[in-house]
């Protein structure tokens, strides 16, 4: 491998600590990635996390990190309705990309984003990326060799709950540790749909291929919520239902609710067929193999990713995982799963969900992506 891809991080909120910067503080991973430079518009948090986890250059203007960043590549730590504009300048500086859920929040911007970073040779990976995962491989490999006979339906969404509002970084004193998820309750890139159960989304069409319409029903149910004391104004959409259609009577329920859950994990849909079910890592009610499977039961769902190692930080490891797909896929050429295709037909369901709410119509989806393993 050539030299580091040197990674600027934008957003120094919990994402951005939990996912990239106590990982690459690590540095186990240092032949792939260093940590270059760190970016955030709160008044001295950036900074902060510079002095927090050794990276050497802080900013708080996204253009000055891109005009004086010694960087090779971004990965967006951002909320999710910035993901665009910032997308657009990064390719537009030529660096390469990595994206966190959810790329962007409509289809044409997704498509102006793939196109540009072709044009421009930018390399784009997007999060989650989910069919990293040995076990949802082998169910798309136990469904294709008919183990459930004909496939009926499945299942796949998860509930917000108050997740974010008591994660434990949002909680701590100083600028590093008190970042405001109010974001997450706004339109347009926040709500669970978004947030959530995007990783069921990938995991299902990963596992089954594209979808080809759906139906939907949508609102706002909590209108308030409270975070460390403070009350704050809520209008994204934190109560949705959906029907997805994959052609031949298969079905799907998808749901991105204010609370509850019928799934054994948000990212690993339940399917069920004329010979049986899989819920979570069971076959009818009995554990089914794969690779890592041991590995997992001890050190949790991350430790069975590809550059998994156990000296290493497990939480929100799937997205450094992401970023070291990005460091490989630059140096190596190497194909991966999480490609920003994927990324934009889940967009496309959850937009067209939205659009299907609002008119009462079932919305044909037009994206499709071509599967990848890795």
């Amino acid at each position: 491998m050539s030299k580091p891809l040197r990674i600027g991080v934008v957003g120094a909120g919990s994402i951005g600590i939990r996912g990239v910067l106590v990982h690459l503080a690590v540095g186990d991973f240092a032949e792939q990635l260093v940590p270059a430079a760190v970016c955030d518009p709160a008044a001295g948090r950036a900074q902060a996390a510079a002095e927090r986890f050794g990276v050497p250059q802080a900013f708080e203007s996204y253009e000055e990190l891109l005009a004086r960043g010694d960087v090779d590549a971004i990965t967006l730590c951002s909320p999710i309705d910035l993901h665009y504009e910032q997308g657009l300048q990064a390719i537009a500086a030529g660096k390469h990309l990595h994206f966190n859920k959810t790329m962007t929040t409509t289809v044409a911007e997704a498509d102006d984003l793939i196109a540009r970073a072709e044009a421009a040779g930018v390399k784009v990976v997007s999060s989650p990326g989910q069919m990293l995962r040995p076990h949802l491989r082998r169910i798309r490999e136990l469904l294709q060799e008919g183990a459930l006979g004909r496939l009926a339906w499945a299942a796949t969404g998860a509930g917000f709950g108050t997740y974010h509002e008591e994660e434990g970084v949002r909680h701590g004193e100083g600028p590093l540790y008190d970042s405001n998820p109010a974001w997450y309750w706004r339109k347009a890139g926040g709500g669970p749909l978004y947030d959530m159960t995007v990783y069921g989304l990938h995991a299902l069409t990963g596992i089954l291929g594209p979808a080809k319409r759906v139906t939907a029903m949508s609102g706002t149910l909590l209108e308030e919520r409270e975070f460390r004391g403070e009350k704050f104004a809520c209008d994204a959409d934190d109560n949705s239902l959906m029907l997805l259609d994959f052609g031949g009577a298969v079905f799907a329920f998808v749901y991105g609710t204010a609370a509850g859950s019928i799934v054994a994990s948000f990212g690993s849909p339940s399917f069920f067929g004329t010979k049986g079910s899989i819920a979570g890592e069971t076959l009818n009610g009995e554990p089914f193999d794969f690779p890592g499977r041991e590995l997992q039961a001890v050190h949790g769902i991350n430790a069975v990713l590809p550059h998994y190692n156990e000296r290493h930080p497990t939480e929100e490891f799937h997205v450094f995982e992401d970023l070291l797909q990005l460091a490989e896929l630059v140096h190596e050429g190497k194909p991966t799963p999480s490609t920003p295709e994927h990324a934009r037909h889940v967009i496309d369901i959850i937009e067209s969900g939205y659009r299907s709410a609002e008119t009462g119509e079932r919305q044909d989806l037009r994206t499709t992506f071509q599967s990848i393993d890795n």
